[in-house]
């Protein structure tokens, strides 16, 4: 349909101050006819939109005769100064007889938008990419700075998008409307360039040429635009993608090296243990980093190969909405973070953030294969490394417990499975492996082999607290054949098992040689 309709009229920038008063709401004029008065106007009207240039009348009679007369000579819409002051009667009139009233501060400001968007679409553009042009200018701070000030010259919304959603999005009110999942609707991914018109939403989008982060695509949406607007809007996505790219790229050298620096201040501080020092701390003072109070950490490990930086990315969006002051950074193979309260958070409160950083968590389970696990609540700056040791711990071993969707929190473990996770190390294992060497009929480093009955007996016996007959009913034997075997298993490996030094340690090894 050629012309222009009210909501491309309201969606421009430059448009009068144009507003609706009356009249339908939807609409649509080939062409805009102009006068300084209503009885100057050209009679044949053929379904214009009437730009009158002086103010109505005062006189509620005079202004119902200009109201018929301008639907009279077939005009469709009447935008005049003043037109916000109808009383209730002209309103009526103006609904029943389908003739759209708007009210308008610069008649002529207006008319220019007509022009430009019935007659020469080749304006439009050329205006919004001259306001691009002075947006390039701006120095953004960071890639959220450039969008949302993308947004702003071009009175539209922006968006960061893939195919699983919104990345990063800024709009105003001319473009607040709530898509959510439609944005994997109104976007053709195959095409380079993608103009999608709808009812509710119109978008135009470019694929997003950043090697870093495939599969993204730069996107300018409006609500009640025109064609030739979105046409518009297709040429500014085409043209400021180059310079998104280059601000992504521009952010990630810079995450890159934040996330090393942090990585390496909180190795120094945990390396410290209960030792101060003067310049760790000033290192930590300068990052933001503030041991006083309570904190509450948490640990996220990749169960398979994961970007430990998009991991960081991940954490560190899932912590925003929290609206508490949180610090995530690189650890090793994963991502440590932590939450900092001050006063103490009541039990309740915990509990509650407890469920914010398990919700975290699920979110996170649907981009990446992680565990994670929570320390408990510690105090001041000894507290903070006691915490963040526990939640290593505690992530070591929900990376085992599947039936807790691969989350642990410390507070519900016992002593047995803390112990456990420490003994995960190039240190013990080598020696565990070692020690049950002679009760094993494979591979001494570790191999399983059909044999293996002597190390699979102790570990059920001490899995079932040295209990004979629990023993032998857990592996389908008679409680003599589990009598004989412990025997043996003393003699071999030269322990007193009634030690329960000894046993917790077997125990220990057990575990470690067989998971």
């Amino acid at each position: 349909m050629s012309g222009f309709g009210l909501s491309a009229l309201l969606a421009e920038s430059r448009s009068g101050g144009l507003r609706l008063v009356a009249g339908p709401v939807d609409g649509h004029w080939p062409t805009a006819a102009t006068a300084l008065t209503e009885d100057q106007l050209d009679p044949a009207g053929a379904g214009r939109l009437a730009v009158v240039a002086t103010p109505l009348p005062h006189e509620p009679w005079r202004v119902d005769a200009i109201l018929r007369r301008v639907h009279e000579y077939g005009y469709r819409g009447l935008a005049v100064p003043g037109a916000d002051q109808l009383d209730s009667g002209a309103r009526r009139l103006a609904d029943r007889v389908g003739l759209t009233v708007l009210t308008v501060a610069r008649p002529f400001e207006l008319v220019e938008a007509c022009w430009r968007l019935a007659l020469a679409r080749d304006a439009v553009v050329l205006d919004l990419v001259r306001r691009l042009t002075s947006a390039f200018r701006y120095g953004a701070r960071d890639l959220g700075d450039l969008l949302r000030h993308l947004s702003a010259v071009t009175n539209s919304g922006v968006a960061l998008l893939d195919t699983s959603g919104v990345l990063e999005e800024y709009r105003d009110e001319r473009s607040a409307v709530d898509v959510g999942r439609l944005w994997v609707e109104l976007v053709q991914w195959d095409r380079w360039t993608s103009i999608v018109h709808t009812p509710a939403l119109s978008v135009a989008s470019v694929r997003l040429d950043s090697p870093s982060r495939p599969g993204l695509r730069l996107a300018f949406f409006a609500a009640g635009i025109g064609e030739s607007q979105l046409d518009a809007l297709a040429v500014a996505a085409e043209i400021a993608m180059p310079a998104v790219a280059a601000r992504i790229l521009i952010d990630e050298v810079a995450s890159v090296t934040d996330a090393s620096v942090s990585s390496d201040l909180l190795r120094d501080f945990l390396d410290l243990g209960e030792t101060y020092d003067a310049d760790v701390d000033r290192r930590m003072t300068e990052r933001g980093w503030r041991t006083s109070g309570h904190h509450l950490a948490f640990r996220v490990i990749g169960r398979t190969r994961v970007d430990g930086f998009a991991l960081l990315r991940a954490v560190r969006t899932g912590l925003e909405a929290l609206g508490i002051e949180t610090l995530a950074t690189i650890q090793g193979r994963g991502v440590t973070a932590w939450l900092r309260f001050v006063p103490a958070p009541t039990p309740r409160d915990l509990e509650r953030h407890v469920h914010q950083l398990r919700a975290v968590h699920e979110n996170l389970r649907r981009t990446f294969n992680v565990a994670t696990g929570i320390g408990s609540l510690q105090a001041d700056r000894t507290g903070l490394a006691v915490t963040i040791g526990e939640a290593v711990d505690a992530a070591r071993i929900a990376a085992e417990r599947s039936a807790n969707n691969w989350f642990v929190r410390v507070d519900g473990l016992g002593l047995e499975q803390l112990l456990l996770a420490r003994t995960e190390n190039d240190t013990f294992l080598p020696a565990a492996q070692s020690l049950l060497a002679p009760l094993r009929g494979g591979d001494p480093a570790g191999g399983r082999a059909d044999d293996d009955v002597l190390l699979v007996t102790l570990t059920s016996y001490l899995d079932h607290e040295s209990g004979i007959a629990a023993t032998a009913e857990a592996l389908g034997v008679h409680r003599n054949t589990v009598t004989g075997r412990v025997q043996r298993i003393q003699e071999i490996l030269g322990v007193d098992m009634h030690d329960p030094g000894v046993r917790l340690a077997l125990h220990l090894a057990c575990r470690a040689v067989l998971r």
